[in-house]
């Protein structure tokens, strides 16, 4: 029945911290819409940002942040995105680590974001 994901929301503490972060660090694309409203846009998906104690309605209900746990994938070699997260001073808190993905084996670094949230971020293992 369910074909794809089309997006997802975080709950989050620091708007513009959370921007820089997934826009700055990990190349997201910013995207207002409606009233006020802001999200993160990568391929065809996005990720809804709501603000802590100003949700959207409806919302989940016990909406907090920090407490997402999101695997990406990634378009650039893995080595790469290490090197790029050292020069951004983005701690790697596990990997390169072999894992399996959706549709197969995977390769993983472990970060935090800025409510930290686990963010996995991953290539196929051949890759």
């Amino acid at each position: 029945m369910i074909a794809s994901l089309d997006h997802l929301v975080l709950t989050v503490a620091d708007l513009d911290a959370t921007l820089a972060f997934y826009c700055g660090v990990l190349g997201m694309r910013e995207v207002r819409f409606g009233e006020g409203r802001v999200a993160l846009a990568f391929g065809v998906q996005k990720i809804n940002l709501h603000r802590a104690g100003a949700e959207f309605e409806p919302k989940s209900a016990h909406p907090t942040p920090g407490s997402g746990d999101l695997c990406f994938l990634l378009d650039i070699p893995l080595e790469e995105a290490q090197a790029r997260l050292a020069a951004a001073g983005i701690s790697i808190e596990e990997g390169p680590v072999a894992r399996t993905g959706a549709v197969g084996p995977i390769r993983s670094l472990y970060i935090r974001d800025p409510d930290d949230n686990l963010i996995e971020i991953s290539v196929p293992a051949t890759a």
